[in-house]
């Protein structure tokens, strides 16, 4: 661990070939790389993360309309937090520093969602990096200790790179059949087919995206995979597990440091879920749910 910064305690984490820089403040993932080469955005020490640049999204990613939404009989009304399109968003923990437990190749960082004006639950939230042999595997978890059910989702915000490639060339990839249109609050309007360049291939250079995608393509061991692919055939790969239904892709030139940066955004539930109830999920008091992503490359 290194001294504090703008995100908070630095800790970093080795095995072998393989590095990671974790953010105390929104555990987020500030780096990782394996033989040498960034496969996660850096960023300047001295500044906070860019464009919620690998922070942990919960208890909701993404936007939620007017920061309002009916909780059974009663409106609840969360801070706006996205001035400028009059939503609340990215959940309630990304400026927590959060406690960190480190033991090896492994971290675990811990925050609690305290009852607050707009959600009145308890939720403990965990999450733990750990490295591989080829990247990084992310575990969360999250436990209802309210004494009602709470409704909950999750997201996170890592911008994926091969970074000594020009990333204009990477050939990204999204197994969707289906994304989300928006409309000018950049919140969900109904789902439509996705484009087939995008489940077969399509050069980072020559696409704009802020889009959410759903009916995500699963492998035979249950996960889902999106790529981003070297013209020397190098492949990057960030996978999402079970519970984890949803992807927003955004792409950016505003990245420090980036010509075009690309974040690849496991979620459970898509932009305005608490609204629409679209993957949200209702813990049980004293529940807990898992679920995990990870990043390699091969």
């Amino acid at each position: 661990m290194t001294s504090p910064s703008p995100t908070g305690i630095q800790t970093h984490l080795t095995r072998g070939g393989v590095t990671a820089q974790i953010a105390q403040v929104g555990a987020s993932l500030r780096g990782l790389t394996v033989g040498g080469v960034d496969l996660v955005a850096r960023y300047p020490e001295e500044i906070p993360a860019p464009s919620c640049s690998g922070v942990v999204l919960a208890p909701w990613p993404n936007r939620i309309r007017d920061g309002a939404w009916r909780d059974g009989d009663d409106v609840r009304q969360l801070a706006i937090t996205e001035p400028k399109l009059r939503n609340a968003s990215h959940g309630l923990l990304r400026f927590t520093a959060y406690e960190i437990e480190q033991t090896g190749a492994a971290a675990t960082l811990c925050a609690t969602i305290h009852p607050q004006t707009g959600y009145p639950y308890e939720i403990a939230t965990a999450v733990t990096y750990t490295l591989t042999d080829t990247g990084i595997e992310v575990t969360h978890t999250l436990t209802n200790r309210s004494d009602a059910a709470a409704p909950v989702a999750l997201g996170t915000h890592p911008f994926v790179t091969i970074g000594d490639v020009d990333p204009r060339n990477l050939v990204l990839r999204i197994p969707a059949a289906a994304q989300f249109e928006t409309d000018e609050r950049m919140l969900p309007t109904e789902a439509v087919a996705a484009p087939e360049e995008l489940r077969s291939g399509v050069r980072l250079g020559g696409i704009t995206l802020d889009t959410g995608f759903t009916r995500l393509t699963r492998d035979t061991d249950g996960r889902v995979r999106h790529t981003l692919t070297a013209p020397d055939g190098r492949r990057v790969t960030l996978w999402q597990g079970e519970g984890f239904d949803f992807v927003q892709v955004y792409t950016t030139t505003n990245y420090p440091g980036q010509q075009l940066a690309v974040a690849i955004e496991p979620m459970t539930a898509p932009a305005d879920a608490f609204n629409s109830r679209l993957g949200l999920r209702r813990l049980a008091t004293g529940e807990t749910w898992t679920l995990s992503w990870g990043i390699e490359l091969g």
